[in-house]
């Protein structure tokens, strides 16, 4: 337990702690310890054509735009030299120079033909780009994945390189893309302390340091991050930890998927709908009422409010369609278990009640407390939107690192390493079925 208290902490602190979540990381083995704007006339629009009681001309359809594309970039000697070099160093981000073909911009450089030069730097400069930005772990092995990365749009990675080789520099670029969350730097500070001849914790940091880039960079100013093997649930503001409370996850037969998803509000006193996977468990108890179809066969099942309602008082309004969210519990006994792998994949939070009086009434929001209890006792059910949504990232890292390079490490029940460790080891990241012989 000391060792998920650390971590929690870890987890959403300011950026001299070691936890405030932004971004993903790569595999290895074992560790040692919308407001309203009202309409307003548009300056720069077309003003519109006097009444002529003539029915206006239709106009043509415009034919798409063409696609631009752009010459190859020409790289002069020093800054391919510049990006050899990145690339020889780039195992301190946890990555491996070799899946970066450093060979062929080498024998370009020592070849001396400016063409040759360009084309080699040209096909190194987007697969260290993706890397960075996206991580290098893809496809399958990100198991129950569902994050959206915004940070390389189509195009992103040439506007890049056009600003690097006009005067920005490659390696300042390419550090501009790297996770700037504070565990990322931990786990880079953890990973050149390490044993190199400790594999198992070697590979375990930079599996986790990829995970950190399958991140968007920019979390928010305000989020909420569920570290699942962490078992806490904790809320980040400006890169400090503003409140955090023990959560339960999914068992290991439904475990929690990984997502980002935007909370809106909460519902006070919530049925519940029971999902399609668990109907035959309550079909015809007490206590469930059943919705039927006009012949009347039951289409599903409900949990009305009540003491007994398995969301407890409170649940989350997060739409996605895992139907994962975070909500109370009736069962509150459970948070003092060792190991919390309890729920059928929703996140049942500690005091959630509490983070939902905080967020109902930030940014001039009108829920106080005693709004929120007044509707609690009423039993009846309300929904209460937050003033500004809220995201929510569900994440799965199986160790942290403290400050001076240490690292604590959680369980990994749910076995989602091993395939992130393979793909890690693999040219392709996974996206290939070929995976590099472990010798790599």
């Amino acid at each position: 337990m000391r060792g998920r208290a650390a971590i929690s902490v870890m987890l959403a602190v300011s950026a001299g702690t070691a936890w405030a979540q932004t971004r993903p990381a790569t595999p290895a083995g074992t560790v040692p310890q919308a407001a309203t704007v009202p309409a307003t006339v548009d300056p720069l629009a077309p003003k519109a054509a006097p009444a002529t009681g003539q029915p206006a001309p239709t106009a043509e359809p415009l034919a798409p735009a063409p696609v631009v594309e752009l010459p190859p970039a020409v790289w002069q000697t020093a800054p391919a030299a510049e990006l050899l070099a990145y690339v020889k160093a780039i195992g301190k981000e946890g990555l491996d120079p070799r899946d970066y073909s450093p060979a062929l911009l080498e024998a370009a450089l020592k070849g001396g033909d400016p063409a040759s030069i360009s084309a080699a730097a040209n096909t190194v400069w987007p697969l260290v780009v993706r890397d960075l930005a996206l991580g290098h772990v893809r496809g399958s092995a990100r198991v129950q994945w569902f994050v959206r990365d915004p940070d390389l749009p189509e195009g992103r990675s040439r506007e890049l390189l056009d600003a690097a080789l006009a005067g920005q520099g490659i390696a300042a670029t390419l550090d501009g893309l790297l996770p700037n969350h504070p565990q990322y730097g931990s786990l880079k500070n953890a990973l050149a302390k390490a044993d190199p001849k400790d594999s198992a914790t070697v590979g375990k940091i930079r599996l986790n340091m990829d995970r950190w880039r399958w991140l968007p960079r920019d979390l928010g100013s305000r989020y909420i991050i569920v570290n699942v093997p962490g078992e806490h649930a904790t809320l980040v503001e400006n890169s400090v930890t503003r409140w955090k409370r023990r959560a339960i996850a999914g068992a290991v037969k439904t475990p929690t998927p990984q997502l980002a998803v935007q909370a809106t509000g909460v519902v006070l006193n919530p049925w519940w709908e029971v999902p399609p996977s668990l109907s035959r468990e309550v079909a015809g108890k007490a206590g469930y009422v059943a919705v039927k179809r006009k012949d009347g066969s039951v289409q599903r099942w409900r949990q009305p409010p009540g003491p007994g309602n398995a969301l407890g008082k409170i649940k989350f309004t997060m739409y996605n369609p895992q139907n994962i969210y975070l909500h109370d519990t009736n069962n509150r006994g459970l948070f003092d278990a060792r190991s919390r792998f309890l729920s059928h994949g929703c996140i049942r939070t500690e005091h959630v009640l509490d983070l939902a009086a905080e967020l109902l009434s930030d940014d001039g929001g009108d829920w106080s407390r005693e709004k929120i209890d007044g509707i609690l006792e009423s039993k009846k059910t309300v929904s209460a939107s937050f003033v500004k949504p809220v995201p929510v990232y569900i994440v799965y890292f199986s160790i942290a690192a403290l400050n001076d390079g240490s690292i604590v490490k959680y369980t990994d029940l749910y076995k989602r390493d091993a395939p992130v460790m393979a793909a890690l080891f693999d040219r392709d990241g996974g996206l290939k079925p070929q995976v590099r012989a472990a010798s790599r």
